[in-house]
């Protein structure tokens, strides 16, 4: 008994674990301050931009499909939500055929702003966390993912991006995600709450998220800036952002936490290993992911062989008592 209510306890424990993962957009944890949405009508005031990027009425376009551009635009009000979840709806197009366009879309964190650079139109050594929307392969040793490729970085101000790996040396995780040229709306979602990242995509037009990144161990301080970048190099892409929703999410910290001066938390990651050693890993992605419909499936199997070995354990003892209760009469 002890046993199946044990493996029932844990099911029910991971089933709700992932219908919880992701916020389903309350409008009513929606912080306007941080947020970007159509018609744009916070651009100049809770908004910034720099560099190519043209605002209209529809798209917040960062470059536009021309070699050796960057463009970015940052949320002029500093954030100071612990736990938190941004929603990114954006559009990778151009004309440029396979393996000829680039270079992508970054989302920020970061103590600073506006300071353009090499990484995705961004400044290099930055404070805090990027999610990086590859659109170009560099490292052509590296064919066991393929792009575009969404990866996850925090940095403490000491690591520079290695555009020639493709980021491998400092990527915490990833996956590969088709969101170039499509049809319909495509979707990021990072997700920031005591202390575990997790990053989730919506890019095949089914309306339900993907997993993608799922780490612990983060420390991101508050009173940083969102904002996004993209560069195009020799090759090029129209690089768009549609919206910038961030949700604040409703948790409970211990009272040692929210005693905390979380404005003077440096950006870190507690790993199990090292980021390089990624490179070993095909997916880059070394922690466990949130479950996603096969893993709920083996999970109630397991359960369920656990309660059919419970039942027979528990007969042959009960058979075993019986036999000896026998011989005692």
């Amino acid at each position: 008994i002890a046993c199946l209510g044990t493996t029932l306890v844990f099911v029910v424990f991971e089933l709700c674990r992932v219908c919880c993962d992701i916020t389903d957009g309350n409008a009513e944890h929606l912080k306007r301050e941080h947020s970007l949405m159509k018609p744009y009508q916070g651009v100049g005031s809770q908004w910034d931009f720099s560099g190519s990027t043209l605002v209209t009425s529809s798209y917040v376009r960062l470059t536009p499909d021309e070699r050796s551009k960057q463009g970015s635009i940052w949320n002029t009000v500093p954030c100071y939500l612990k736990d938190w979840e941004m929603h990114v709806q954006f559009k990778v197009h151009g004309t440029g055929k396979k393996n000829l366009h680039g270079d992508g879309i970054a989302i920020w964190y970061t103590k600073d702003r506006l300071h353009p650079g090499p990484v995705f139109g961004n400044q290099d050594q930055f404070l805090g966390l990027a999610i990086f929307l590859d659109t170009f392969r560099n490292d052509l040793h590296g064919m066991d993912r393929s792009f575009p490729y969404i990866s996850a970085m925090v940095n403490n101000g000491s690591l520079s991006y290695d555009h020639g790996k493709d980021g491998r040396s400092s990527e915490l995780g990833g996956c590969s995600a088709e969101i170039r040229n499509r049809d319909h709306d495509t979707y990021v979602a990072i997700r920031y709450s005591k202390g575990r990242l997790t990053v989730m995509v919506d890019v095949d037009d089914k309306n339900e998220w993907k997993e993608c990144i799922d780490i612990g161990g983060v420390r991101l301080p508050t009173g940083y800036f969102f904002g996004a970048s993209a560069a195009t190099g020799d090759l090029s892409d129209n690089h768009d952002i549609i919206s910038m929703k961030l949700y604040q999410l409703m948790v409970e910290h211990t009272p040692e936490e929210e005693n905390l001066d979380w404005t003077k938390i440096e950006p870190s990651v507690s790993l199990l290993k090292s980021p390089k050693d990624n490179i070993d890993d095909p997916t880059g992605n070394f922690r466990g992911t949130p479950l996603t419909g096969w893993k709920v499936f083996l999970l109630l199997l397991c359960a369920l062989l656990g309660i059919v070995v419970c039942a027979v354990v528990g007969a042959v003892v009960f058979q075993k008592r019986q036999e000896r209760n026998k011989r005692f009469y």
